[in-house]
């Protein structure tokens, strides 16, 4: 019997582990020989696994009482009210929607400052740390390429700390956006798949900030500002091991900028 050739609904069925065990050997039997299909259905899978990252707080958030399918179908067996009584309800939602939009930086103040940074290198971490395929952008050999570029985008001299002396090796870099601006993101490793990351920008406040402790989903950090530059490391490690390290970042960035 022939067997049915593959087609994009099979790669994504594979990637969605959508497919029954007799296609997906069919399907593995084709990625063998064919790499690019199989680089594309890798991206794929690393993609899904950075989405599920830099969305697990969100989706680990309890159902609103308001979406709770109960709910929903008490409300439609209940008495449809007149419908006077209706629009005024509809006027009340709406004077009240606009002052709760109105009210809505007070509520849920949008972060500033060090709370700002630290909240930027944890997202950025959750979708690059996790990525096989193009972490960076400029590899480790390139270290005076990621240091005028991201000096030239950040508007002030910038140096790439050493951290071999830590047991940590550069993997390379890239320009990421932040709600601030641009940032430059370095990434390091200890040779044994424990990635750490380090974000920098430029502070809206010159001078220096205290070093703070910062957690997202399983990833810790620390987050400080020295000359009037933000710096903050994550990495999926104990508080106790990137204490340390982000104490060596600061003394690398104090001698060298």
């Amino acid at each position: 019997m022939t067997m049915r050739p593959i087609g994009d609904d099979d790669l994504q069925g594979l990637v969605d582990e959508r497919l029954d065990a007799a296609r997906r050997r069919e399907v593995e039997a084709y990625l063998a020989q064919h790499p690019e299909a199989r680089a594309r259905v890798d991206r794929l899978v690393a993609l899904g696994e950075e989405m599920r990252a830099a969305f697990a707080s969100i989706a680990a958030e309890p159902v609103p009482a308001q979406l709770n399918l109960t709910r929903i179908v008490e409300a439609r067996r209940r008495p449809q009210r007149p419908v006077w009584q209706a629009m005024a309800a509809g006027l009340l939602l709406l004077l009240g929607g606009a002052g709760g939009w109105g009210l809505r930086d007070a509520v849920s103040p949008v972060p500033t400052g060090i709370e700002a940074l630290a909240q930027a290198a944890s997202m950025n971490y959750a979708v690059y740390a996790p990525d096989h395929t193009r972490p960076v952008e400029l590899v480790a050999a390139d270290r005076d390429e990621l240091a005028g570029w991201f000096s030239a985008r950040l508007r002030r001299p910038v140096s790439v700390p050493d951290l071999s002396g830590s047991g940590y090796h550069l993997m390379g870099g890239r320009l990421v956006a932040t709600a601030q601006g641009p940032a430059g993101l370095l990434m390091y490793d200890d040779g044994h798949g424990a990635r750490f990351m380090m974000l920098m920008r430029p502070m809206s406040v010159p001078g220096d900030a205290p070093m703070q402790p910062h957690t997202s989903g399983t990833s810790n950090g620390y987050a400080w500002a020295q000359d009037g530059l933000g710096y903050s490391l994550v990495g999926a490690a104990d508080p106790a091991v990137l204490h340390p390290l982000a104490n060596d970042i600061r003394r690398a960035t104090a001698k060298k900028i």
